[in-house]
């Protein structure tokens, strides 16, 4: 496969992982415990480690001179590959830990699969990632149950999130040329490949959280293409204010 191609798949892995990981951060001293507070935040730590590796290695594939610094900061919003479901609000509780959970048993998946990539960084790079990935499903499901068969309140707030969000998750499994290039090229999975094994999983942390899989057949999608909702926008703008303010800064 080309480099552009192999570029625009390490993107998307990446990109899915830098913008969660802000996202949560966010959560940073306001976390409803101590304790969950300090775990969000080594989630969020997680994810944008795995994003840093992900998006030196996308730079050095594409040969322009980019490293993670220029990938992460120095893009516009038009320019992420990043799914939906990742750029949206942290909303409540509830929205968070359910995202968390969605996203989190599909990069376990994912993360799975690329450690036998043809890519023996990209490979490394998911060894690791499976392992921290591991540790997000199982505190995220925990909590979901914790919720959903918790107080009224609790659980009226973790159906909520799930019935949300779900519309968000089918474009982690849309599949496109660049998904199917990967896979055919030894670097990557098709994610469609994924889509049954993780509604599985979902489904089974829902009925033991008491809360109802919704029935939505339409699914959004743009991430991928650079159509993203306008939370992106606002997000990267407080992101990157301190790099692009001061562009030639080294620290």
């Amino acid at each position: 496969m080309s480099d552009a191609s192999s570029f625009s798949y390490l993107l998307r892995l990446g990109d899915d992982r830098l913008v969660l990981g802000h996202r949560l951060s966010e959560w940073c001293g306001h976390g409803p415990i101590l304790e969950e507070d300090i775990a969000l935040a080594n989630v969020a730590l997680d994810l944008i480690g795995e994003a840093t590796l992900l998006l030196k290695l996308a730079g050095q594939v594409e040969g322009n001179g980019r490293n993670e610094d220029a990938l992460a900061y120095f893009r516009d919003a038009i320019d992420y590959r990043n799914a939906l479901l990742v750029e949206l609000p942290i909303g409540d509780f509830a929205v968070t830990i359910v995202r968390q959970l969605f996203f989190s048993v599909f990069s376990l998946l994912e993360m799975e699969a690329l450690r036998r990539s043809a890519n023996a960084d990209l490979a490394g790079i998911a060894a690791k990632a499976v392992k921290e990935s591991r540790y997000h499903v199982r505190h995220s499901a925990q909590w979901v149950i914790t919720l959903g068969d918790g107080s009224d309140e609790s659980h009226a707030r973790a159906q909520r999130a799930v019935d949300d969000l779900w519309r968000y998750t089918g474009e982690l499994f849309m599949a496109d040329a660049v998904d199917r290039d990967a896979a055919a090229g030894g670097l990557g999975v098709d994610p469609s490949t994924l889509a049954e094994p993780w509604r599985a999983q979902i489904e089974e942390v829902l009925r033991r959280a008491t809360l109802n899989v919704p029935s939505a057949a339409y699914m959004q999608r743009g991430g991928r293409e650079g159509r993203h909702t306008e939370h992106l926008g606002h997000m990267l703008a407080e992101m990157q204010i301190v790099a692009r303010s001061h562009p030639e800064a080294t620290w």
